[in-house]
């Protein structure tokens, strides 16, 4: 019975692997690569189709094969996320993007609490829209999620707000810029990108727009900088787990949480710097690259098993008050960070 078992979760790992791979060349069209919506956000919207057609129809032994996808795997996707990073990229880029991220990512993640506390948002929507915002879009809500505990249609909504905001920042910046409204040199515009924008492919995107051919440099400082943000979600996750355990140890004597996979994060991104010291450039970028594609088709089967388990009636459930508090977010980013940028770039 247990091999029975076992075979029928096997089961659902296997649709979920099915649907991360239509998701892969789905987000190869032409259109949504202009678009640009990764695989993670296709496979979203996939399971979202699932969960509100076929979802009733899939036995329930296969359903923990689901939950598998939702949390074994979306933590080890976070872990090798961290091949994409290295402290070198850090130094590169100087202390004004070190200085703008901080602010921004750690101001938004205070916003966020106090608007959410306004709006009597529930505490797990409340930090997932924030970090998704703070950080790097469906990547941080999913490094957020296992340790908020949130239901995954909550998750699934944080998604959305940071897809929906994060995408119109990418047509709007190279527009505002190009007629000048932004009034910013090469290198400032670059650094307020990467600060804003939610998606790393948003910042891409982004950035390529606004400098096609690349001779100012404004993609590579934007995602370089955008990188940083990315590094702050270990020490972010961190500290909201201490926060979170102490909160839960008043109220139930509950165990402090130690998130591993936010610590092994940091640990891939240094075994990444330091490789990078010693194996030849062209080595390194073949190896990171299949590990990177490796990553993005866990992060992929992450988010199709969360949008599986979120029906339209949950988003009705939650309400505007999550779009509320991402529009709020928003405008401090487009603002604030236009601000930092203008005046606090070109001091340091």
């Amino acid at each position: 019975m247990n091999i029975i078992k076992d075979i029928r979760t096997l089961y659902g790992i296997l649709l979920v692997v099915a649907f991360a791979v239509l998701a892969f060349f789905v987000a190869e069209i032409e259109v949504v690569k202009r678009l640009s919506l990764s695989p993670l956000i296709v496979g979203l919207l996939l399971g979202m189709v699932y969960a509100n057609t076929f979802r009733k129809r899939l036995p329930e032994n296969w359903v923990p094969g689901l939950k598998f996808c939702s949390k074994q795997v979306l933590r080890f996707g976070i872990i090798l996320y961290g091949f994409r990073l290295t402290f070198q990229q850090v130094v590169q880029v100087g202390l004004s993007a070190i200085v703008v991220d901080c602010t921004v990512v750690f101001g938004t993640l205070l916003l966020g609490v106090a608007v959410g506390r306004l709006l009597r948002l529930d505490s797990a929507t409340t930090l997932l829209t924030s970090t998704g915002s703070a950080i790097c879009g469906a990547a941080a809500v999913l490094g957020a999620e296992p340790i908020v505990k949130a239901e995954p249609h909550k998750t699934t909504v944080a998604v959305t707000t940071v897809v929906i905001f994060g995408t119109l920042s990418m047509f709007l910046y190279p527009t505002m810029y190009r007629v000048g409204v932004f009034d910013l040199d090469a290198r400032e515009m670059a650094v307020y990108t990467g600060s804003t924008l939610h998606e790393v492919a948003h910042v891409v995107g982004a950035g390529n727009a606004m400098d096609t051919s690349g001779q100012l440099g404004i993609a590579d400082t934007a995602t370089i900088t955008k990188m940083i943000r990315v590094i702050l979600l270990a020490p972010v996750l961190l500290v909201m787990s201490m926060l979170l355990s102490a909160k839960g140890k008043k109220q139930s004597d509950t165990k402090i949480s130690i998130p591993w996979f936010a610590i092994l994060f940091l640990a891939a991104i240094g075994l990444n710097s330091m490789l990078r010291l010693w194996v030849p450039t062209d080595v390194m970028d073949v190896a990171t690259s299949a590990i990177n594609t490796f990553d993005t088709f866990l992060l992929t089967m992450a988010m199709t098993a969360l949008g599986a388990d979120t029906g339209f009636d949950k988003f009705k459930q939650a309400g505007a008050k999550p779009f509320y508090l991402a529009a709020v977010l928003y405008v401090w980013l487009v603002g604030g960070g236009y601000l930092m940028a203008k005046y606090l770039v070109p001091l340091l």
